[in-house]
């Protein structure tokens, strides 16, 4: 007679099984026995090594041992995603998810197929679809199950992209196309022979059709940055030559508000990790905020420098003032940024703003630009494309003093070049 499957361990037990294993020391002698058990069949191996969808072969041990559920192997996808060796550490240590979790402990004690959604931690989303099977092995051999992770960024993030951009829109042009539509009535109506209104009315509603399209483009640009932002860039920008281009493309604006920007370039070349084109949009719109909110004639610094690592890179520059990260990418111990700061001399910014900065369309109440105002979108483009190139971003202000923003990118290699 066959043994009744054993059922999955209830899945509040996992909470504590989490706790216990954060640390987990991944010493050689523990799991020597363990791993051995996976360097048998080296074609399956080769094979499963070579699969771009991360996949571990578990061992299960006795169901009421919570650290028995062993990685005995983990081909290069699953390494890379999960930080594991495959050497036998437990499962627990690596996957730290209790749906998940459960997932696997239905394939090895209940012995049925168990799906689970993933979403690892971390300042990129990922979203994963865990599936674990029984594994077939010898009579009398200890519990394995193999799982398999297929990833669902992609189509979730569309799906999310699609809906948000029919929120924002709707929500967003709701209000400048009633007016549109409130003076192109008063136009057909009395205002139609009054020579004077009517200019006023059309200089109005043109200057709300050139909002609209900026904020249809920003929106655009918006979704296309969060769709692709869990795939890092693989190319090489020069960040000292994408602020001096910025500058040049500024320099209208730069004579219509007074203003002028002084660049400050401390190591050259200063490369890094990152596309040229989302570089110069981070530092154009972190720039031309800081112009467009200080009063005329104020100066705005702009300054670059590399080779620093992250404690450097994130040391305030202003005394006495608020500051708070808004993003922080995963440390990495040799990790060498290049930092962008860009400092104004404007009205500054009270602490209960600073969390908000970057939330779509958040506009700080009371403060004006010197043109037509912006989309409350620019700082959020930001935080996405730094997001995307894992670098980090922060902020320092004080009313009547000003505002710094910093971000920073990872330069090739962990290191200067």
């Amino acid at each position: 007679m066959s043994q009744a499957p054993t059922p999955p361990v209830p899945s509040n037990r996992w909470s504590a099984a989490l706790s216990a294993f954060r640390d987990w020391p991944r010493d050689p002698a523990r799991v020597a026995g363990a791993a051995a058990a996976a360097a048998s069949g080296d074609p399956y191996r080769a094979a499963l090594e070579g699969l771009p969808d991360p996949v571990l072969i578990v061992d299960g041990g006795a169901a009421e041992d919570l650290s028995a559920r062993r990685i005995l192997f983990a081909n290069a996808a699953a390494r890379d995603l999960l930080k594991a060796s495959g050497r036998g550490e437990p499962l627990v240590a690596a996957l730290r998810d209790p749906a998940a979790l459960e997932a696997v402990d239905g394939a090895l004690y209940g012995g049925v197929a168990h799906e689970a959604a993933y979403e690892p931690a971390g300042p990129q989303e990922r979203f994963w679809r865990i599936s674990a099977s029984p594994l077939a092995v010898e009579a009398g051999s200890a519990r394995q199950a193999v799982v398999r992770f297929r990833d669902e960024t992609d189509a979730l993030r569309m799906e999310r992209m699609r809906a948000d951009f029919l929120a924002n829109a709707g929500h967003e042009l709701k209000t400048p196309l009633a007016s549109l539509q409130g003076f192109i009535e008063t136009l057909k109506g009395h205002a139609r022979d009054d020579e004077r209104a009517r200019d006023r009315f059309l200089d109005i509603m043109a200057a709300q059709t050139a909002r609209m399209s900026r904020m249809i483009a920003d929106l655009l640009a918006l979704s296309r940055i969060e769709l692709a932002e869990h795939i890092s860039p693989s190319g090489r920008a020069d960040v000292a030559l994408a602020a001096g281009d910025v500058i040049d493309a500024l320099a209208p604006l730069l004579t219509d508000l007074d203003a002028q920007i002084d660049l400050s370039v401390r190591t050259r070349p200063a490369l890094i990790v990152g596309d040229r084109d989302q570089v110069i949009q981070v530092i154009q719109n972190l720039t031309e905020n800081a112009v467009r909110y200080s009063p005329p004639g104020r100066r705005v610094e702009l300054v670059v420098e590399g080779g620093l690592g992250l404690t450097e890179a994130q040391a305030p520059t202003r005394r006495e003032t608020s500051r708070l990260t808004l993003l922080t990418p995963d440390r990495e111990a040799d990790a060498r940024y290049v930092v962008v700061r860009v400092i104004d001399q404007g009205h500054g910014l009270a602490r209960d703003q600073l969390p908000r900065l970057t939330e779509r369309f958040y506009r700080v109440e009371g403060q004006k630009s010197g043109q037509s105002p912006g989309t409350g979108l620019g700082l959020s483009i930001v935080k996405h494309i730094v997001n995307r190139h894992r670098g980090g971003m922060m902020v320092e202000s004080q009313p009547d003093v000003g505002t710094t923003f910093t971000v920073y990118f990872p330069m090739p290699g962990g290191s200067a070049t």
